[in-house]
């Protein structure tokens, strides 16, 4: 039997190949849409803006922490950048990039600074920080839709498109888009001394900090990077639908989440592969998409995520000792005794 080891492929990895696979023959089966290149597209299509979203997600859970606010401050970026570069005459993809990775790292900086300096839990702060975030935008702009976006924007950026017997097959810009993340993520978690600082402070942070590891720097890092994967997964979110809805990504947060935990990633840190997650997204989608084209009610999936949350939880080693802060309290509490 080869070694999946050498190509980075785990025994969760493996175990969510093999549910893929079966769903996929089970859905073909039973389905005669599934595995149609239209349906198959389509399915990429809308799992690349969760695929970015679990790239930066990981890479907080790894470095120990979590987030809920991120799918919101997608959606900030997402009207901060579109009056910014409308404001500057329209600009172009290049200037869109910067300013929605510019704004994204802003809002993870924010989320980075409470944490560390205040020493406040990370789900706490972050479940702050999506109210404020989302009650922000949606007061401010009174829930009102951008429709008049420049062209660049707005113009569909297709891959590959051809028609077949079942309808039009097209791969858009954020499935590269989406790739080129991936890659990047994957890169500064396995190729990087960064990186390795950031398993090291999830494994165990009271380690990390004394063999010289920059608690405060790897705060800043790993909510930075989900910042900045946030503002280009709303970016892109933004461009394939054609416009800028305050509430569109409401909700998301719970499916990327249970998609990365499915992955492998731990909620106590230290542990989680991209390879992981982005099969725990894919997982996740064509679940969602097979019940739709079953029949069965949306409200079975939304079910399923909860479950995959509470087992998460469960299941993590010591995970929800960290989640309720017990990195901040076992100390006092070796000084009392």
């Amino acid at each position: 039997m080869p070694d999946l080891r050498k190509w980075g492929i785990g025994s969760i990895e493996a175990l969510l190949i093999l549910v893929i696979a079966a769903m996929v023959v089970g859905l073909g089966a039973t389905t005669s849409t599934f595995l149609t290149l239209p349906n198959l597209f389509d399915l990429l299509n809308q799992s690349a803006v969760n695929i970015i979203f679990a790239a930066g997600l990981l890479v907080v859970l790894i470095a120990g922490g979590i987030d809920i606010s991120f799918a919101v401050g997608a959606s900030v970026v997402q009207y901060l950048s579109a009056l910014t570069v409308m404001r500057l005459g329209g600009g172009d993809w290049a200037l869109g990039f910067l300013v929605a990775a510019g704004f994204g790292c802003l809002l993870g900086a924010i989320n980075a600074t409470i944490i560390y300096h205040f020493r406040i839990v990370s789900i706490v702060v972050t479940i702050a920080t999506f109210n404020v975030f989302f009650g922000g935008l949606m007061f401010l702009t009174g829930g009102v839709s951008i429709y008049d976006l420049p062209d660049w924007w707005m113009n569909r950026v297709s891959l590959v498109s051809f028609k077949t017997s079942s309808g039009v097959a097209e791969l858009a810009l954020p499935v590269a888009v989406m790739a080129v993340m991936v890659v990047a993520t994957w890169f500064l978690l396995r190729r990087t001394t960064i990186g390795r600082q950031l398993y090291a402070m999830g494994d165990n942070p009271e380690a990390a900090r004394r063999v010289g590891v920059n608690m405060g720097a790897m705060h800043y890092v790993a909510f930075g990077w989900l910042g900045m994967m946030a503002g280009i997964a709303g970016l892109m979110q933004a461009h394939y639908v054609q416009e800028v809805v305050p509430n569109a990504l409401y909700g998301r947060e719970l499916d990327v989440l249970a998609a990365v935990v499915l992955g492998g990633a731990r909620l106590g840190g230290g542990r989680g592969t991209i390879l992981g997650a982005i099969l725990g997204v894919l997982l996740t989608a064509i679940t969602a998409n097979g019940l739709n084209l079953l029949g069965i009610s949306p409200y079975a999936f939304k079910m399923i995520i909860g479950a995959i949350i509470l087992i998460a939880i469960t299941l993590s080693s010591d995970g929800l000792a960290k989640l309720v802060g017990s990195r901040f309290t076992l100390p006092r509490a070796k000084v009392s005794s």
